[in-house]
This record gives structure tokens, C-alpha cells and sequence, in this order.
């Protein structure tokens, strides 16, 4: 009986893990800032509700379809054999099946409870995910996550139609910030990993490109960013609190990025030997990324707080 527990509750693990649920998480600290934004004030909380619940679905059944395509792939990568489809938890008919049952709960639930907009922005980030990014140019091209990351800055726009049942440029300009965070955030991982993606002959661009020149790439998204940022402030009517910690934490972004970028200075790599500039390479890559989460969460809450505060909460 108790081995049966078990047994189901593996299932139902391997179901969560299957959407990614961390992966969900950031999409959702955009989410919800982006409403308040949208409202100039808390919206109702039923409508946040639902469209992070319907939001989640979506991306879920979004994440669920990437694992079944990379299923081939994610018994390579050391990252990724812990993955349900890999340990055998579940198998890929099963996957696919709860994949597609889950966009179209999404969609549906979006539809009936938010409004079409909100459900046709979701299954469009979705099928542009599968199809653009993981069907197409995760395995083609060194630009896969640079025009893929679209799908993840599609919640942005959901959040501000969620409430406002319209799109302008205040949500195209968090949409770009989307955007332009994903690459430097995910090349950084992508240094930690390279071996990995080398291994899977996935051309992520540490894997075909100099770390140099990756390094460099980061730090123009970066700075692009940056600039982005801060012209959300005029367009959106933002305050000083938000102008100030966008700033701010641009900055701290860009000096991460500076800082990963001189480590490839020969003469650094010289002094430590290259499997010592290597490792610590490795460490700067991961600091970036750990600091692109943190930067993204505090910059969406800042801009939610600013909001509050100006609106008299």
C-alpha cells in the first residue's frame, strides 16, 4: 500500500517537473507587476488569479512539449538526466498527451475567465516555443535563444491585456526587456553547461563561439538592457523609485557583465594557467546568472511598488 503511495506520488512528481516549475516562476514575477502597472493599483484578485493560473497552464504545457522533443538530447546532458522522460517516470505518449491537454485547459480557462486576448497570447507564445525554438533553431543556430526567448516575454504582454483587454507601448517595452534579459542571462548558464551542450551538439553560442566573444555579446544585451529599462520610466508614467532602482540594479547588471568580460584577458589567463582561468570563468558565468534572476525580480517588484506607492496603497 505504501510502495503504491509512493508510486503515485512519483507520478505526480514527475508530472510538476515535466512543466518546469521553475522556469514558470520568472515568468510570473513578470507577470503580476506588469498588471499592477496596467491598473495603476492592485487589480482584482480574482483576475490575478486566474490569469496566472491559466498563465502557468500554458507555459507548463509549453515546457512539457520542449521535454518530449529533447528527450534524445536531455539523456546526454549531465543537467538534465534527472528529467522524467530520461528516468523513465513516465513515457513520452504520456508526456505529450498531459502536454497538449494542458494548452488547451489553458486556453480555454484564459478565454472564459480573462478574456481572448490574454488565451491567444498564451498559445501563441506556446506553438512559437515548440515550433520557432525548440523544432527549429535550438539545433540550428547560435541565435536559437536570442530570437526564442520571445516566448518567455510573452507573459508581459498577457499580464497588461489580462487587464487593460488592449496592447501599447508601455507592455512592447516590458516585452523588450524581456527580450534582451534572456540572452545574457542564459549564455551565462550556458558557459557553466558548454561541455554539456558541446556533448548534445546543441550551438548554443559558448559552444561555437570564443568566451571572448560571448563575453561580449552579454555585455551589449546587457547594456541594451539597461537603456530599455530606463526608457520604460517615461513611456509607462513611472516614479522616481522605480527610475532609481532601474538604475541601480542596471548597473550592478553591467558590472557583472564588464567583469566576466575582462577575465578573458589574456594576460589573466596567463598569470593563472587556462584550466585556473577556466574554472573561475565558470564561477563569474554563474554569479551573472544567479544576479540576472535576483535582477529581474527586483527590478518587476520595484516597478510594482512604485505603482502602489504613487496610487496611495
Amino acid at each position: 500500500m505504501s510502495a503504491a503511495r509512493l508510486s503515485t506520488r512519483a507520478r505526480i512528481g514527475a508530472y510538476i517537473a515535466l512543466t518546469k516549475p521553475r522556469i514558470i516562476e520568472l515568468l510570473l514575477v513578470t507577470t503580476v507587476p506588469t498588471m499592477i502597472v496596467a491598473e495603476r493599483g492592485i487589480p482584482s484578485v480574482w483576475l490575478m488569479v486566474c490569469t496566472v493560473l491559466g498563465g502557468t497552464m500554458a507555459a507548463g504545457g509549453a515546457n512539457a512539449v520542449n521535454m518530449y522533443v529533447d528527450r534524445d538530447i536531455d539523456r546526454i546532458m549531465e543537467r538534465t538526466k534527472g528529467r522524467p522522460l530520461v528516468t523513465g517516470a513516465m513515457s513520452p505518449r504520456a508526456a505529450l498527451t498531459f502536454a497538449v491537454a494542458l494548452e488547451a485547459v489553458a486556453f480555454v480557462f484564459l478565454w472564459t475567465t480573462v478574456n481572448l486576448l490574454s488565451a491567444v497570447l498564451a498559445v501563441a507564445a506556446c506553438l512559437f516555443y515548440v515550433f520557432v525554438y525548440t523544432l527549429w533553431l535550438k539545433r540550428t543556430s547560435t541565435r536559437n535563444i536570442v530570437i526564442g526567448g520571445a516566448a518567455g516575454a510573452v507573459p508581459t504582454l498577457i499580464g497588461w491585456s489580462s487587464v487593460t483587454g488592449t496592447l501599447d507601448w508601455a507592455p512592447v517595452i516590458l516585452f523588450a526587456i524581456i527580450f534582451y534579459w534572456t540572452p545574457p542571462h542564459f549564455w551565462a548558464l550556458a558557459i557553466r553547461y558548454r561541455d554539456d551542450y558541446a556533448a548534445a551538439d546543441v550551438p548554443m553560442l559558448p559552444v561555437v563561439e570564443s568566451l571572448r566573444r560571448t563575453s561580449g555579446r552579454i555585455l551589449a544585451y546587457t547594456l541594451l538592457l539597461w537603456a530599455l529599462t530606463v526608457a520604460f520610466s517615461p513611456v509607462a508614467g513611472m516614479g522616481h523609485l522605480y527610475l532609481g532602482s532601474a538604475i541601480v540594479l542596471g548597473g550592478v547588471f553591467t558590472w557583472y557583465a564588464v567583469r566576466l568580460l575582462r577575465m578573458q584577458d589574456p594576460q589573466l589567463s596567463a598569470q593563472g594557467g587556462v584550466a585556473t582561468a577556466e574554472v573561475e570563468v565558470r564561477a563569474t558565468a554563474m554569479r551573472l546568472f544567479t544576479w540576472s534572476i535576483t535582477y529581474i525580480t527586483l527590478l518587476f517588484g520595484a516597478m510594482a511598488v512604485d505603482q502602489l506607492l504613487r496610487s496611495g496603497w
